[in-house]
């Protein structure tokens, strides 16, 4: 039987796909000179086109931002807490775009695309991206769908770093930039996971140098890995404490049964890992944890944030949650307090929420309220 929707979804949708001919050179110095980009839209552009909002994915997001592909699909995507009708990304306002980053594996052209040189996968030959590039291609499929400046860029994590990117790269294009559990460049501890999670990858048999899809083969283990590696800093303690605690999925802690004792926290991190290295390629997971750890907003100005912002034109909504370690809260005054020194407008919202990183896809009401509430500004003024 169907699965039936709520009202409160955008309902089916259909993921396109914008085919780009014009060569784009990325920040490495390569040039791609074909590309795809695959995207989803929510809601209608209005006759002035000024209602458009983008959504900018984190590490392992896509497209698939909102609805479901099917009346049969019980899962909704990613951010469908966010994205619908009378969520603080109303799509009874807003025409929502969110797509599949350059260098993705779910559908636009990244490593496990033919490479149109050589007629096999790039693998592990397709350029290293930056997020700026990813910004520049993002702004040529805004030209593909007629749309000349954004209400509003939005995004979590990654995303948030691809929308304050945005701001002073293309300051005439974007009214608003939504900042979500992000930071003006990663910390010695963040760049410590991601290296480690790419190790667990590096050093999977099935890796051969990343040339396993020729192959026919896949680094499943590795991937497993460095998902469990990247979901364990994505919770709180205390979020894992109240979901597992100390309960047990099978044995006892008896005397002599140790051998067959599982934790539930255990077996958890097991299927989630399993089911990622299903999804998603090694090597976009190798590219897009780079492009996070390379990220630094104000390298190019003389390590100075406040001169970076100074590019800006757009207002700002920063937003942290009180558990997140990933993305401390720390780090969103930091971009606050750059953003104020810039003379820039800004609102800011420390959530108080046990979720830890992974707060920004939940529906915490206090997050949705702010959230909302400043969306229904970006609409009255678009």
């Amino acid at each position: 039987m169907p699965t039936t929707h709520n009202s409160a979804s955008v309902g089916i949708v259909q993921p396109q796909t914008a085919v780009f001919d014009q060569p784009l050179t990325l920040a490495c110095g390569r040039v791609l000179t074909t590309y795809e980009l695959v995207y989803e839209t929510y809601g209608t552009l209005n006759a002035q086109r000024s209602n458009a909002v983008l959504v900018c994915h984190a590490l392992s997001g896509h497209h698939h931002a909102a609805g479901y592909h099917s009346a049969e699909e019980k899962k909704p995507g990613w951010w469908d807490e966010c994205i619908g009708p009378g969520k603080p990304i109303d799509t009874n306002r807003f025409f929502v775009v969110s797509l599949n980053n350059l260098g993705g594996c779910h559908g636009s052209t990244g490593p496990s695309s033919v490479n149109p040189a050589t007629g096999k996968p790039w693998g592990p030959g397709f350029p290293p991206v930056r997020t700026r590039d990813w910004v520049e291609s993002q702004a040529r499929l805004a030209d593909y769908l007629g749309i000349a400046c954004w209400a509003a860029v939005i995004g979590g994590s990654l995303g948030g770093m691809q929308a304050m990117r945005w701001s002073i790269e293309y300051p005439q294009r974007i009214k608003h930039c939504v900042v979500i559990a992000a930071a003006l460049k990663l910390s010695a501890q963040n760049l410590a996971f991601n290296e480690v999670a790419r190790q667990a990858i590096l050093s999977d048999p099935e890796f051969l140098e990343g040339d396993y899809q020729t192959r026919n083969t896949v680094p499943a283990r590795g991937l497993a890995l460095a998902r469990m590696i990247g979901h364990i800093t994505y919770l709180s303690d205390d979020a894992m404490a109240s979901k597992f605690g100390r309960d047990l999925r099978s044995g006892s802690l008896g005397r002599g049964s140790e051998e067959n004792v599982e934790f539930q926290v255990q077996s958890y991190l097991r299927y989630q890992g399993s089911q990622f290295s299903e999804k998603f390629d090694a090597n976009t997971y190798i590219l897009m944890t780079r492009a996070l750890d390379y990220f630094d907003l104000a390298l190019e100005y003389g390590n100075d944030p406040v001169a970076a912002f100074r590019n800006a034109t757009c207002d700002f909504m920063v937003i942290s949650f009180s558990t997140d370690w990933r993305f401390s809260p720390q780090r969103s005054r930091e971009i606050v307090e750059a953003l104020i020194a810039a003379d820039r407008q800004v609102s800011y919202a420390e959530i108080d929420a046990d979720e830890g990183h992974d707060a920004f896809l939940m529906p915490i009401p206090r997050y949705l309220d702010v959230f909302r509430a400043y969306m229904r500004r970006v609409g009255e003024e678009a």
